[in-house]
């Protein structure tokens, strides 16, 4: 059972976001580019993400391809 505070729930009102992947690293970690020209660093242990391959992220995880 989720136990819920506040304005907001954290385990259920989060989103995930398709981002781009620009370079994969070692220990299955990716960099993104989210879309605004920032780059960031993302777990793609869970997806067999290649470099140009949408995926959809949550919480610093890759939970899916996107076509």
């Amino acid at each position: 059972m989720t136990h819920c505070e506040g304005d907001h729930c954290v385990t259920c009102s989060d989103e995930a976001v398709p981002v781009t992947v620009v370079r994969l690293r070692a220990d299955d970690l990716a960099d993104v580019d989210v879309g605004d020209g920032r780059i960031e660093e993302v777990s793609v242990a869970l997806v067999d993400a290649a470099v140009g391959d949408t995926v959809l992220v949550h919480a610093k995880e890759a939970i899916g391809l996107l076509p």
